[in-house]
């Protein structure tokens, strides 16, 4: 795969991440006025309207038997497990925090691609890997009484997104990025539906809370092209690191809206996530120059 396609998905991961972000703040704002399912429906509904109207302007609406392969499939539980765990992060814990965790995704990304795309990873990048989640713990510092809930929220959501994440590159590439989105978006949609008598029960919104889950839905729009597009362009080794420009805006916006200051543990485990995250980006950009200079064409994941 030749650098211009991986500097393109490199490129999309970081439009990807800017809006994910916005987007979890916006909807962390929300949660102390709605539960979870009633967050997931609304945002849903309102982004499943908006990414039928550009499929279809687009003349990309397929079949819906499309949702019925095996790789979708396994990418509408992954996603929907993990918006249903990481809202609930963010609903108990600082926005830095749960970005921070998510951090570690590319970690789990490529230790899922070598254990199930069949990606080479050395012992090096094993050590990293596992420097990494380390990391991860010191951000979470479990208690006595081991993890709190909200963490494992988070994690569960980092595990649901590595799997999302993967299960992208099975899909057909046939099957247009953005009619991707479009089955995503309804399903979160009906399963927030389905959720919110047992989480609660629907709440009254006001008219900022509507709209704050009204930008929510633009930007997790924006996210969800750009992501799936950043993931079937380039290499998932050479993509994942730009995930950790998230972070910049996670602290910023903790900061200056919800007035969160990131401590000494957390800047340590924060620092160890992305130096191991980096390294295995250095070890595969190593062997990719290796090959090269041997000769031979690297073999698409």
């Amino acid at each position: 795969m030749n650098a211009s396609r991986n500097a393109t998905g490199a490129f999309l991961m970081v439009i990807a991440m800017a809006a994910f972000t916005c987007n979890d703040a916006l909807v962390k704002s929300t949660t102390s006025a709605m539960n979870t399912g009633q967050i997931l429906f609304v945002r849903g509904a309102m982004t499943s309207i908006l990414v039928v109207a550009i499929a279809w302007w687009m003349g990309a609406l397929g079949s819906w038997r499309v949702a019925l392969q095996p790789a979708m499939l396994l990418r509408l539980v992954a996603e929907i497990f993990a918006s249903l765990t990481y809202i609930s992060a963010l609903g108990a814990m600082p926005l830095a925090n749960t970005s921070a965790i998510l951090q570690s995704l590319p970690l789990a990304v490529t230790l899922g691609a070598a254990l199930f795309l069949g990606e080479k990873v050395g012992w090096r990048r094993w050590v990293a890997i596992a420097a990494g989640f380390a990391g991860v713990l010191i951000i979470i510092r479990p208690g006595p009484d081991g993890f709190s809930a909200a963490a494992i929220y988070a994690i569960a959501s980092v595990v649901g997104a590595a799997t999302r994440d993967l299960s992208t590159r099975r899909i057909g590439s046939d099957v247009p990025s953005i009619f991707v989105s479009v089955i995503t978006a309804i399903a979160i949609a009906i399963v927030g539906g389905l959720l919110v008598v047992p989480m609660g029960g629907w709440q009254p919104m006001s008219s900022g809370v509507f709209l704050r889950l009204a930008l929510a839905s633009v930007l997790l729009l924006v996210g969800y092209q750009t992501i799936v597009s950043a993931m079937r362009t380039g290499e998932i080794s050479f993509i994942a690191p730009f995930r950790y420009t998230s972070l910049i805006w996670a602290i910023s916006i903790g900061f200056l809206f919800f007035a969160e200051v990131p401590d000494a543990w957390m800047a340590l485990g924060i620092a160890i996530v992305v130096a191991s995250g980096l390294y295995t980006f250095y070890r595969e950009n190593l062997r990719r120059a290796k090959t090269v200079a041997q000769g031979c064409v690297p073999e698409a994941p």
